[in-house]
């Protein structure tokens, strides 16, 4: 599995920029051109593209932000063609093997079949659930907010710093929203 980072410029970009807009509704995801200005000019933000080592056929992306003590994975998709072909699994293995803070991510309540599936997922990739009260703030003026759970996995021996410093740390970076 090899995780690229890229820019807006790479050949693969309108493959990330598609899969981000047919995988997220428009009140999980900034605008377009708001992604754009983060993938090319924010030194916190990285969008990589999900490949095989020995393959440059793009299998999806994910987007993670260097915060504070801790990594931040905002959306994470494989193309839908090739989902449960365990890629996800792959990637997220890679991927907190190369990482030296914590990962926290944020996962809709499990309140149905979908949801509940995609929490075991993290679950099975060595998240948990560590805060259950949290909000993600909204995208867009007027848009509205959404009741989440935070997930975290990681080195143990990598302390994850106070929830509300977490929060505050999301809310601030991401989504632009004063604490």
């Amino acid at each position: 599995m090899r995780l690229t980072a890229i820019k807006t410029t790479h050949p693969h970009y309108p493959f990330v920029e598609e899969l981000f807009l047919a995988a997220f509704p428009e009140s999980e995801r900034r605008p377009v051109e708001a992604q754009r200005l983060n993938v090319d000019g924010n030194a916190r933000f990285r969008c990589y593209l999900l490949t095989e080592d020995d393959d440059e056929r793009p299998l999806g992306f994910i987007t993670v932000w260097e915060l504070d003590g801790f990594y931040y994975a905002e959306h994470f998709a494989i193309d839908p063609t090739l989902r449960n072909g365990g890629y996800g699994s792959r990637v997220m293995q890679h991927l907190l093997a190369e990482l030296d803070r914590p990962l926290v991510l944020e996962v809709e309540v499990p309140e149905d079949e979908l949801t509940r599936r995609r929490v075991a997922f993290y679950e099975r990739q060595g998240f948990r659930i560590c805060d259950k009260d949290y909000v993600q703030p909204p995208y867009r003026t007027g848009g509205a907010s959404l009741p989440l759970y935070l997930m975290v996995a990681g080195d143990a021996s990598a302390e994850l710093p106070a929830l509300e410093d977490v929060r505050k740390g999301i809310y601030r970076e991401v989504y632009r929203v004063d604490c």
